[in-house]
């Protein structure tokens, strides 16, 4: 056998026995698992701590299957020919107590790719090794080690050698969804992802530069080295639809961290979902941040005055609610800084004394002196008893100060010409239907939602929730309890569930909330997440903002973006236009400029589109290329179907994925906002000048376009190729009847 191949059969024997000690492990965490599970259902002892410590545990052991080693660390030889070891890879494994040769009693076995020394795996350079001879790297299959390279530092020619690995990663065939880096994190981003920085950290970087991996890499991180921080309030990561959530939902869990909340601003108000797009102007309307001022008027403009007198009967008076009172009564409810529905109670308790307090005085001053406390505040006990039940006072107090839901709130400003007038809005967002609820108005309903503070409606749709979910578990519980298929002969064996119901058992858990981490956050709209990463931030509105630093008052973000990219109408021209009215002059920018995705002759013509809408900003440089040459079509109106089923029908005997994307309403097509943050094999993108029409909106999304492929680029057009696009080489459609008129 070569040297290669005894090395690579060591190797696959030392990654064996880390499978070993995974198996190992794995069944410990198994028995801790159930043990705990069953003290904890048979109430012996509350250990839901443990039963949740031990579940994460099992979920960080399985990700091992995803490539448990991929890398090792070889120091300089020492004089007697021995060389310090270090094996990286998804998690830390150790030894089983028995001492080493160094006499460690806890040895070592594998590090984890996040701890320290781990860190020159990914930073050591030729120039720069760190204590670094030589660097492998795994090819790995599952459990099977089936090669491995070899980079030894400071010999000419290394940096090629270190570059083998990662073209071979970024030139795999893309499947569903995008995967880790773990192996391939270059050292630019690294030292992204390893930034213990607790405050905003934004990350900027054209198409392809692994802005969006580099950030859920740093979430793991820093769930790794801040474990206790984070785990009991998690983490939130903000993206821009549900099909780039989908693209990105494995990589953490692929990493081991489970607790996280993927949401997109459509759906960061609880109960609400919503994908609909505004028109752009009633977006850019909506997304202002003076949009927070109109929502603050419109609650305003709800507590009223009466137009004239109310009369209401107590005992033997009558007084009257009239508009200098209802003022005073507002004026203390409005100044006491409460929510509007929690301020209500402060509203009544004025209105109400100065009632009673000018009944008291008509009817007490025939017959009851001042020194009689006694009898005054039983009369007034009295009257509050006849206020609680008189129905006009109640209609009056509802009319006066009614107690308000955000969803009520908003549909009722934007179907109403004079609501939206008294608030100072501006007109053009009258709508039909002002519960049709669009992206816009998550925002919008989240603020008013702050403004307005929990309602009584709200309060027992929570309960009922609340009650539902405990009695589902109680009946849980109860059938851990018994199995009837255990005693199926004794016809008086008396079980668990004939002397209790569900419904019974469900009030003994009212304090307990038997939802996970993800799935309490996600419905409790109050919830502080730790950390929040927010992708395609350039994208997010000033009310998008105000949301997002709600839900994390200590304002510890990752947000990425490219401002090349923004096509939303109310969304950042620049970082600092959104960020410093929360954090000014303390957040961190870093900028990521090379391209691992689009290959060079794609790039190429990504630029030129570039140039045209923002003639200053650099376009990522690619570290490869592909081969082959992005080409153009010309087709007819008649013919574009039939030239778009040729491609999907050519793209599905290749391995990977394709796409196509094109204008709205083009068959079988994603838009370019829908394609945002994706990556595929092949694009095809359709109507370049249809999408151009937009002006730099459109110029942007047609870059966007542009930059979605890892291989292959084709472009089929009606109307003659725009400028832009010059570069591209001319494909001759197939037929007669493709070519336009």
């Amino acid at each position: 056998m070569t040297d290669h191949e005894n090395e690579l059969a060591a190797e696959r024997r030392y990654v064996g026995e880390l499978y070993g000690r995974l198996d190992a492990e794995r069944e410990r965490a198994r028995r801790r698992y159930a043990d705990a599970l069953a003290d904890h259902e048979g109430r012996a002892v509350d250990r839901e701590g443990d039963v949740m410590t031990t579940a994460r545990e099992m979920r960080r052991l399985d990700v091992a299957e995803e490539g448990l080693c991929f890398g090792r660390l070889d120091g300089a030889p020492r004089p007697d020919g021995t060389v310090d070891t270090r094996y990286v890879g998804r998690l830390g494994l150790f030894g089983d107590g028995a001492a080493d040769s160094a006499g460690d009693e806890e040895r070592t076995l594998l590090l984890d790719w996040r701890a320290p020394a781990s860190r020159a795996f990914y930073t050591a350079t030729g120039a720069h090794p760190e204590g670094v001879h030589r660097r492998r790297q795994f090819l790995s299959r599952g459990r099977d080690v089936e090669d491995y390279t070899d980079e030894i530092l400071g010999r000419p020619g290394a940096d090629a050698e270190g570059d083998a690995a990662l073209l071979a990663a970024v030139n795999v065939p893309r499947g569903e969804g995008m995967r880790d880096i773990v192996a391939t994190i270059q050292a630019d981003q690294d030292r992204i992802i390893r930034s213990d920085d607790p405050g905003v950290t934004v990350i900027e970087g054209g198409p392809g530069t692994g802005k969006t991996v580099v950030a859920l890499h740093r979430v793991a991180y820093l769930l790794y080295t801040q474990r206790a921080r984070f785990e009991r309030h998690g983490v939130l990561v903000v993206g821009p639809n549900t099909s780039f959530l989908r693209h990105i939902g494995r990589v953490l869990p692929s990493l081991g961290e489970s607790d996280v909340v993927f949401a997109t601003p459509g759906t960061l108000y609880p109960g609400v979902t919503a994908s609909a797009e505004d028109a752009p102007e009633t977006a850019r309307l909506k997304g202002s941040a003076a949009m927070a001022a109109v929502l603050a008027a419109a609650v305003a403009d709800r507590r009223t005055l009466p137009e004239a007198p109310v009369s209401i009967g107590l005992g033997d008076a009558t007084v009257r609610v009239t508009a200098d009172v209802a003022g005073w009564a507002r004026d203390e409810a409005r100044d006491s800084g409460q929510p509007h529905n929690q301020a209500r109670s402060v509203f009544l308790d004025v209105l109400t004394w100065a009632i009673t307090e000018r009944a008291l005085g008509r009817i007490g001053r025939q017959w009851l002196r001042r020194e009689d406390t006694r009898a005054w505040e039983e009369m007034r006990a009295s009257m509050l008893a006849d206020l609680a039940v008189d129905g006009t006072f109640r209609r009056t107090v509802d009319a006066l100060w009614p107690v308000l839901s955000p969803e009520t709130v908003l549909a009722d400003l934007l179907s109403s010409p004079e609501r939206l007038a008294a608030a100072g809005a501006d007109p053009a967002l009258l709508r039909a239907d002002g519960a049709a609820w669009t992206v816009s108005d998550v925002p919008l309903l989240d603020e008013l939602a702050e403004l307005l503070g929990p309602h009584e409606q709200e309060d027992r749709t929570a309960a009922r929730q609340r009650r539902r979910e405990q009695e589902e578990f109680a009946e849980g519980v109860l059938d851990s309890l018994v199995s009837r298929s255990d005693s199926m002969d004794d016809e008086d064996h008396l079980f668990a569930t004939d002397l209790l119901y569900a419904e019974d058992l469900a009030g003994r858990f009212e304090e307990r909330d038997t939802r996970d981490l993800v799935e309490r956050a996600a419905a409790d709209r109050t919830w502080v997440y730790r950390h929040v990463v927010v992708d395609e931030a350039q994208e997010l509105s000033a009310m998008d903002w105000r949301v997002l630093m709600r839900r994390c008052p200590s304002h510890s973000f990752t947000v990425v973006g490219d401002l090349t990219q923004r096509s939303a109408p109310a969304g950042a021209r620049s970082w600092g236009e959104m960020l410093d009215p929360y954090v000014a002059g303390r957040w961190a920018y870093s900028a990521l400029t090379v391209n691992y995705r689009t290959p060079a002759e794609i790039m190429a013509i990504a630029a030129g589109v570039l140039a045209e809408f923002a003639p200053d900003a650099e376009p990522p440089e690619s570290v490869r290329s592909s081969g082959a040459r992005p080409w153009a079509r010309p087709v007819s109106d008649a013919g574009i179907a039939s030239a778009i089923e040729e491609f999907v029908r050519e793209e599905g005997d290749r391995p990977g994925t394709a796409a196509v994307i094109g204008p709205a309403g083009t068959p079988g097509a994603m838009t370019p906002g829908q394609a945002k943050g994706l990556e595929f094999d092949a694009v095809l993108v359709v109507d370049p000048a249809a999408i151009l029409a937009d002006g730099d909106r459109g110029a942007a999304e047609l870059y966007v376009a542009l930059t979605r492929a890892t291989q292959r680029l084709g472009v089929l057009h009606r109307e003659p190729l725009p400028a832009c696009l010059s570069g591209l080489s001319e494909r001759v459609p197939s037929s007669s009847a493709d070519r336009p008129r």
